[in-house]
């Protein structure tokens, strides 16, 4: 079945590094088409903001330091713009400051300048597909911080859980570890396909936004113990 390729939008004030991201996108295999096209690029944070709502790309892809708006103004323009947009963030920076700075200002992931190819390649589909990634080492962390300030769980209701199948709890308990699609698929010994819909279940039942949403609740409700 063929789908229509992403399209992608770069902000990144050296040209350099655009050319870079450029060309792994560009590259990345779509079964012999063209999976990822380049929609626009720019090296102003204010002509990002113009070209988001221009162009209307799938994905946007912004370094935090930007002339004029940064990555974290632009994030905001176009969350605060009703944009059909995702703001994926790049940093050189891996502080858990920088990561929760990046989620507050709307940006639907965050990863580190240096993550390898195949990395941004599949953070560009997971956040095009309406999913959330933050830099495997700084999510470590914050996951650890956000448990350490959660309530006891006998202390906080677990009623919001109450409308999950218990296949869908299931599901959960594995998106909270972090767990992809697939390796829940092969967990659960059902298609991947079923396992997107248990999660888009899961998430328009509990009215959450993304996965990083879902994984906060988890910890929030007790249904996952931090080091559990």
């Amino acid at each position: 079945m063929h789908t229509r390729p992403l399209r992608v939008l770069l902000a990144d004030a050296a040209p350099m590094q655009r050319s870079g991201l450029r060309s792994i996108l560009t590259s990345a295999d779509g079964g012999g088409a063209a999976e990822i096209v380049v929609a626009g690029e720019t090296g102003d944070g204010g002509e990002t903001v113009d070209l988001a709502r221009r162009l209307l790309p799938d994905v946007l892809i912004t370094d935090v330091a930007l002339p004029r708006v940064d990555g974290l103004g632009v994030a905001r323009a176009v969350s605060a713009g009703g944009l059909a947009v995702r703001v994926l963030i790049l940093s050189d920076r891996g502080t858990d400051e920088d990561a929760l700075a990046a989620i507050a200002a709307g940006a639907a992931g965050f990863l580190l300048k240096n993550a390898p190819a195949e990395e941004l390649v599949a953070a560009v589909r997971a956040v095009a597909a309406g999913g959330a990634v933050i830099a495997p080492p700084v999510l470590a962390r914050i996951l650890v911080r956000v448990a350490e300030a959660l309530p006891a769980p006998e202390t906080t209701s677990s009623g919001k859980l109450d409308t999950l199948t218990e296949r869908e709890r299931e599901v959960l308990v594995h998106v909270a570890r972090g767990h992809s699609n697939a390796e829940i698929a092969a967990a659960l010994q059902v298609s991947e396909t079923t396992i997107k819909t248990h999660v888009g279940h899961v998430l328009t039942k509990l009215r959450l936004r993304d996965r990083t949403q879902a994984v906060v609740l988890a910890y929030e409700t007790g249904l996952v113990k931090p080091g559990a």
